[in-house]
């Protein structure tokens, strides 16, 4: 066949084959109005079904993997329970049962008796302090509670305690007994184990107590930089004298200032003076050097022991 021939053929046949997907295209139309209006007419549960049967992609959103946190039980010391409960029964009696301490102790211990106290006995305790905690398996306490009384006396008594949910729940299982007390701790030697003689350092903490306890002067004069401390108030003294100061560094005894920088801890012993009396008080610090003078660094209470220092 000759190339014009097979050209012409060419050109006549492209348009019948877009004509032929045009027309495919109106019949897909047609159909898909005649199914939606079908699906209208069939009612709304025909016209959901149709909707839930379209397929269609959505892109699933990846899920945040979630973080694990793990709270650690902490088991409730009932030491203040234990001591409201001794403190309502020792004030409690069991020829009245209706009184407010009677209540207040059977609500906390519904198996426990009452005391049963003589006339005139001197039973109702001046201060109640809870001073030891022992756990036991189970949830189970036994706590010790210190009982003083007016004329000076003090007992201890044990008391069973059962906690449970953590510290939400606590019941008195038995009736309180009474107990030798603690014995005396061996202290440690302390740290402050250099006399500091009287000089720069001495005459620095005593400005400082001064201002701090009497209000005489300004504390902030006697501050290293960026230490921010204030005075005690209202003022509960009219004068404090220094009685004693120990350190830990030698570098405290230095008849002159050291170098800047330089730091030093101290024990200083001194005597508060007000209307009631005199009062032996005693006060950690850290002094600094810098520019000739001994600056107060920190302020803390206690002293320190040996492998205490810091």
């Amino acid at each position: 066949m000759a190339p014009a021939k097979q050209a012409s053929e060419s050109e006549a046949a492209a348009p019948m084959a877009a004509g032929a997907r045009l027309e495919a295209m109106r019949r897909r139309v047609r159909l898909s109005r005649l199914a939606v209006w079908t699906v209208i007419a069939a009612g709304p549960i025909a016209l959901c079904v149709a909707v839930v049967s379209t397929p269609t992609t959505v892109e699933a959103a990846t899920p945040a993997k979630a973080t694990a946190v793990r709270t650690a039980a902490v088991a409730a010391d009932p030491g203040g329970y234990a001591q409201l409960f001794v403190s309502a029964w020792l004030r409690s009696s069991a020829d009245d049962a209706t009184t407010a301490q009677a209540r207040l102790a059977q609500s906390l211990a519904p198996d426990v008796e009452l005391p049963d106290a003589a006339a005139g006995a001197q039973s109702k305790p001046q201060s109640v302090t809870a001073v030891r905690s022992a756990q036991h398996t189970g949830g189970t306490w036994s706590v010790t509670v210190a009982v003083q009384y007016a004329d000076g006396s003090v007992r201890y008594y044990a008391v069973p305690v059962a906690a449970g949910g953590a510290g939400a729940t606590f019941a008195v299982t038995g009736a309180p007994g009474v107990v030798a007390g603690p014995a005396r701790a061996v202290a440690s030697k302390s740290s402050y184990g250099v006399t500091v003689p009287d000089g720069d350092l001495s005459s620095a903490v005593g400005e400082f107590f001064a201002a701090y306890l009497t209000g005489s002067g300004q504390v902030s004069r006697y501050l290293a930089p960026s230490v921010t401390l204030s005075a005690v108030s209202p003022a509960p003294y009219t004068a404090v004298s220094v009685h004693q100061v120990s350190a830990v560094e030698e570098a405290a005894t230095a008849g002159q200032v050291p170098a800047d920088g330089t730091k030093v801890r101290v024990l200083v012993q001194v005597e508060a003076q007000d209307a009631d009396g005199r009062w032996p008080l005693a006060y950690e610090l850290v002094l600094k050097a810098r520019s000739g003078r001994w600056e107060v660094a920190a302020l803390e209470s206690g002293t320190v022991q040996d492998g205490g220092a810091r």
